[in-house]
């Protein structure tokens, strides 16, 4: 169901005047106040194909009503998000959830919902029934030079999907490791899966990159073969100048400081992006902002400081994309509110006064450099991401629009109630 763009000015119409009174409050001191909105406008946040249909647990999936039967609805599922916000302008897709059976008629779809197609996701972690042989010991890291081989041609055919679709990257993420002790022969297990992803690499084509994830447990407990940012690191170095470390924010063990890990990558050169999601014990794929965003916000500040500091465009030179489960929630509602989210944590980054904070660092005033973080985190931005999405055609509040145009019930109207989104 497409947005016809009377809706949405009628629905900023109606709350123009309250958003003028707090937008002109929120810019008054802002610094170069045009840059930031501007580079706030031209933020895009990728969607994954599957975080459009309700996500689940090992103990069950509750599926959701009006779920995108097929890759064409998913498409416009996004379109949605992208219509009310302007900052959901790529789809990610999942190979083999979401092969597309006419490439040429997919990718114009998407043109038409003004959608790219970002990094596209290798599956090696669950077995497809076409499959010859079995992922349960392992993909990219197994005995059998037989399954690896097929792990490797899958990743390839992957890249060859993405080059159809217009994509520029392969993102891998392994659920390869060992459930118990003396299962997995470790520096073996490194070496085959190094040696599998060379091939991969190989067949990237020129202008790719590749991502590779990393986790620190799960589905694996006792090892994970790229458990940390320093194992997808040492990889990705061996690889080459097209390779780099992907963070998922809820792939860490409790109390990582991603902030650091974020820094150090940057200055290597060897950040590629951000599955970007929340958690409260382990990797709960929660809504983006929703546990901890004091923590979003220092992550952000740490990737403005280091992508000015080495010239790097905001908006294109790392790849964003959220990685949610929305178990309980309207996967539309939950990526709408992750998006907004993200958007707020990188407007308080923006507003960080850099001179003054490296003042600070370096007459050791550590009093100082907190007030300096903290009055930016404290700053209400939302009046300024709302101009953002003004400026760009976009709601005022696409959420309150989404539920008052009652575009769920409008797509349980046309799917029906009881839909399972592919892959899902």
């Amino acid at each position: 169901m497409p947005f016809e763009k009377y809706k949405i000015e009628e629905h900023n119409a109606d709350l123009q005047k309250e958003h003028k009174r707090r937008f002109e409050f929120a810019a008054e001191g802002v610094k170069d106040l045009k840059t930031v909105l501007k580079k706030l406008e031209v933020f895009q946040v990728a969607i994954p194909s599957w975080a459009l249909g309700t996500g689940g647990t090992r103990f069950g999936r509750f599926a959701g009503a009006g779920e995108p039967r097929s890759l064409e609805e998913k498409i416009e599922d996004v379109g949605l998000l992208h219509a009310l916000n302007k900052s959901s302008g790529a789809i990610s897709l999942h190979i083999p959830w979401d092969i597309p059976e006419n490439a040429k008629s997919i990718k114009a779809l998407a043109a038409q919902h003004g959608l790219r197609f970002d990094a596209v996701n290798s599956n090696t972690f669950q077995d497809q029934q076409t499959q010859e042989l079995s992922y349960k010991y392992g993909s990219l890291q197994h005995v059998d030079k037989g399954v690896r081989k097929q792990a490797i041609e899958h990743n390839i055919q992957v890249i060859k999907h993405g080059i159809e679709l217009g994509s520029d990257s392969l993102t891998v993420w392994l659920a390869d490791g060992s459930s118990f002790p003396g299962q997995l022969n470790f520096r073996k297990a490194y070496q085959n899966t190094l040696d599998s992803l060379t091939e991969i690499y190989s067949a990237l084509p020129a202008d790719w990159k590749l991502f590779l994830e990393y986790k620190a447990y799960e589905p694996n407990f006792y090892s994970t073969t790229v458990a940390d940012w320093g194992q997808s690191y040492s990889m990705v170095t061996k690889l080459g100048k097209k390779a780099y470390t992907l963070v998922d924010l809820g792939h860490h063990l409790p109390n990582a400081n991603i902030e650091q890990i974020v820094a150090l990558l940057l200055n290597e050169g060897k950040l590629g992006g951000f599955h970007f999601n929340d958690s409260k014990y382990g990797d709960d794929d929660l809504t983006v902002g929703s546990i901890n965003p004091y923590q979003l916000f220092l992550i952000f500040y740490e990737l403005v400081a280091g992508m000015d500091e080495k010239g790097m465009n905001h908006a294109t030179d790392l790849g964003w994309m959220i990685d949610a489960s929305h178990n309980v929630k309207d996967p539309l509602e939950d990526l709408l509110q992750s998006v907004d989210a993200i958007k707020i944590a990188y407007a308080q980054a923006l507003l960080v006064d850099a001179d003054e904070l490296e003042a600070a660092r370096e007459a050791n005033d550590v009093v100082r450099a907190q007030e300096i973080l903290q009055n930016a985190y404290r700053t209400d931005v939302r009046p300024l991401v709302a101009e953002s999405r003004l400026r760009a055609g976009a709601a005022l509040e696409p959420l309150k629009l989404f539920r008052k145009l009652g575009v769920r019930e409008d797509l349980i109207k046309t799917r029906g109630r009881k839909t399972v989104a592919t892959g899902l």
